[in-house]
């Protein structure tokens, strides 16, 4: 089959791609093309990179033709410029759903965020929320995947924990009372993609991918900081600090250490789905659970944070970051 990729070069993207060019499918990758962190994904056996944004409905029409399906992965967790929850995230759909529908592309599968819903007070969730709502009024053949976080090599997750844990070894937790989390492998999420692109499973479903494991992010970190061999100081701060914090990260770093988006993500918790989402059948349920040998395989080389991760916000959006 032949899957085209939004997000292409992106976390889960890449991990996608590399599932389905290992069992001979053939692969778009369409991106801006400025995440030149694998540069491993470009080079897949049937893979070919695309570099149009997805703002660009007629050369995604393009990119599409021929097709059997698309996995929108798409998605930005801040703002920078023209990339914007409404441009990327709303409108990007839009271009996503009419673009398929020009080149006849008769499956759409987005990847969404486990607490994407409306009116909630934050950009993100209710951006989010509305691309589901464009996909599942599509007329097309769709899934929407709400995914809880995702780890793995090459996250956000575990590779801005390894490197905090090198440079100065003390975490805050978000909220002077913890919420839970339900880390999901991102071979585990990957799984579930492809039953849905390549065996037409999950049709006109909206469904909620989680690990097995619920825990406090402090008790993640202190797992990650075991196989990382550190020792961690752990703190608690109330969610106004972290908001604060997200904001001097967004203003000075290329990948912010937590972003505001992610705050509210983790002040309310990600264990359940809102508004709504159907249970996996019991064999695409993840089954990975965030032990030392997962964590180990999705850490990144040990190092600190360094003058690389330190450029203002400007500069990024300039070098399309």
């Amino acid at each position: 089959m032949k899957i085209a990729i939004t997000g292409g070069t992106g976390f889960v993207g890449r991990h996608l791609a590399r599932e389905l060019s290992a069992h001979g499918h053939e692969v778009v990758l369409i991106a801006r093309g400025v995440d030149k962190r694998d540069e491993i994904a470009r080079q897949l056996p049937n893979t070919t990179l695309i570099p149009v944004s997805v703002s660009d409905e007629n050369s995604l029409a393009e990119a599409l033709a021929g097709c059997d399906g698309v996995a929108h992965c798409a998605g930005i967790n801040r703002e920078i410029g023209a990339q914007t929850y409404q441009a990327v995230h709303i409108d990007g759909t839009q271009s996503v759903v009419n673009a398929a529908k020009r080149a006849g592309v008769p499956k759409v599968l987005l990847l969404s965020f486990l607490r994407a819903r409306p009116n909630c007070g934050h950009p993100y969730h209710e951006s989010k929320w509305a691309a589901e709502e464009i996909v599942r009024g599509s007329g097309l053949d769709f899934t929407v995947i709400k995914a809880g976080m995702i780890y793995g090599r090459g996250d956000h997750m575990l590779d801005h924990l390894s490197h905090t844990l090198h440079t100065l070894p003390i975490f805050a937790a978000v909220g002077l009372r913890e919420r839970t989390i339900r880390p999901v492998a991102v071979r585990d999420v990957v799984s579930v993609l492809c039953a849905s692109l390549l065996e037409n499973r999950l049709s006109q479903q909206t469904v909620a991918v989680m690990g097995p494991d619920e825990m406090t992010l402090s008790e993640a970190v202190r797992r990650v900081a075991r196989v990382a061999d550190k020792r961690v100081l752990l703190l608690r701060l109330p969610v106004w600090c972290h908001k604060l914090l997200a904001w001097g990260f967004e203003k000075t770093m290329t990948v912010p250490l937590i972003s505001s988006a992610q705050v509210r993500m983790l002040a309310e918790g990600i264990v359940e789905p809102l508004p709504f989402a159907s249970r996996l059948p019991d064999d695409l349920l993840p089954q990975t659970h965030f032990t030392d040998a997962s964590i180990r395989s999705g850490l990144p080389a040990a190092g600190r944070f360094g003058l690389k991760d330190l450029q203002c916000s400007a500069l990024s959006c300039l070098r399309g970051h």
